[in-house]
């Protein structure tokens, strides 16, 4: 029996859906990954790491926000999610890299700065600062950094590695916002433009880098260290809730919506929480209509690769952040069993959230950053059904925004408008009719 078989009904259609997944296991919580690379002490040593370079990043991004807090923990005004308590993690106004992706593209660069340095001898280990001196910049002028990207992962790894002195290629799919591709090149990264989608372009950078030694490439499909980068964003979350006298526990579970594009970001998240959390944290993934691919792959399994073009979708998105064909099979392998189930939404519900969150609470988003308030809105009563029925605290986690060029976020903004006076539009011919 195929895989297709076991998909919700409506998927093909672009429907938008709440798929529970058939083999979470909510009391998981480190899974077993390749050769064991992901357990406890690597979430714990990630951490450290983060702490102990923190000057090195109070340098780089002097505006940026502090290690502890990489990004805020609010409360949402709108009344638009049944009178539930909401809370948002504000990961679009992270004044570093402005999104997600900082958490592991930082993370990365930052570990194989430290690792060339430390095999010449610099030992920078005892004291990173010294990642910022001369004789580092040197040496890494000498290797280049390559990534595949939509856009928010290539500007994370872009701007971090220039500021330490590597070369960067980016190869960019053609959904990557011309924006996007601008704000690299303003800091010096070369950028490689592709007229196809996400996972060509990953597949070039690999190839790119595979072809010169003095390249390293940051592989969103597969990279334990990016995950372990994304991961330690659970820190944060224990913290804040703690400052608020929020207990996860049975009596008040946590249900945390988590945009999706190839899975790193929210996968990595995931191992975090479920670390702390266990069996009282329910992770929701949250992709576009047109582009299921974790749903997609969850549903096949993770023996073998599969993309949304199989299941007749165009993975033709606004969230240009999510339109991603084919999932991360390292994330679907390692933590599969932890991810409670995918939400699907669509654009126009995208979009409807950006003008409304901006309206209510003053929130400047892309579309990929309120995938997670349309999904709740949405399916939220369905999703906390799925879980006992229990309402528990909510976080919706937020991409992309703060850096939205004003051209570009006006643009964003009028075409919300003009989808919000369809709807109504729509709705006084049907009163009308009735």
């Amino acid at each position: 029996m195929g895989y297709q078989s076991f998909l919700p009904v409506g998927l093909s259609q672009g429907a938008p859906l709440w798929w529970p997944n058939p083999n979470y296991r909510p009391s998981d919580t480190i899974a077993k990954g390749p050769a064991g690379a992901l357990n406890a002490s690597s979430l714990l040593e990630a951490r450290g790491n983060w702490l102990r370079l923190a000057p090195v990043l109070n340098v780089i991004f002097p505006d940026g926000s502090d290690i502890d807090t990489q990004s805020s923990l609010v409360e949402i005004a709108n009344p638009g999610f049944d009178g539930i308590s909401l809370l948002a993690k504000c990961d679009h106004d992270i004044r570093s890299t402005g999104s997600i992706k900082g958490r592991g593209g930082v993370y990365e660069v930052l570990m194989l700065a430290e690792m060339l340095a430390n095999s010449q001898g610099l030992n920078v280990s005892a004291n990173p600062i010294g990642l910022l001196s001369q004789e580092a910049g040197d040496l890494f002028g000498r290797h280049k950094i390559l990534v595949g990207s939509t856009g928010n992962l290539g500007f994370s790894v872009g701007v971090t590695a220039r500021k330490l002195g590597f070369a960067v290629e980016v190869h960019m799919s053609r959904d990557a916002k011309s924006w996007k591709k601008e704000r690299l090149c303003q800091v010096g990264v070369a950028v490689v433009e592709h007229g196809d989608d996400y996972s060509v372009a990953v597949s070039s950078a690999r190839r790119a880098a595979s072809e010169d030694p003095s390249s390293y490439f940051v592989d969103d499909e597969h990279s334990l260290t990016l995950l372990l980068g994304y991961s330690s964003a659970a820190f944060e979350i224990c913290e804040q809730l703690k400052q608020r006298d929020i207990v996860i526990n049975e009596q008040n579970p946590l249900y945390v919506y988590l945009p999706c594009g190839v899975g790193g970001a929210p996968g990595g998240i995931t191992l975090g929480l479920k670390y702390f959390f266990g069996p009282h944290v329910h992770c929701i993934f949250v992709e576009p209509v047109a582009s299921p691919c974790m749903l997609v792959q969850l549903a096949a399994g993770p023996s073998r690769p599969v993309d949304v073009y199989a299941c007749g979708l165009s993975n033709d998105t606004i969230a240009d952040g999510l339109a991603v064909a084919r999932a991360s099979l390292l994330v679907a392998e390692i933590a599969g069993s932890q991810i409670a189930g995918v939400a699907t939404v669509s654009d126009d519900d995208m979009t409807r959230w950006v003008l409304d969150l901006w309206i209510s609470d003053s929130m400047r988003l892309e579309p990929s950053g309120a995938a997670g308030f349309a999904a709740l809105a949405q399916h939220g009563r369905d999703i906390r059904k799925s879980h006992c029925g229990k309402e528990g605290t909510t976080i919706v986690w937020t991409t992309g925004g703060a850096f939205l060029p004003d051209a570009e976020w006006k643009a964003v903004l009028e075409r919300a408008e003009s989808r919000r006076k369809v709807r109504l539009t729509g709705r006084a011919r049907c009163e009308i009719d009735v």
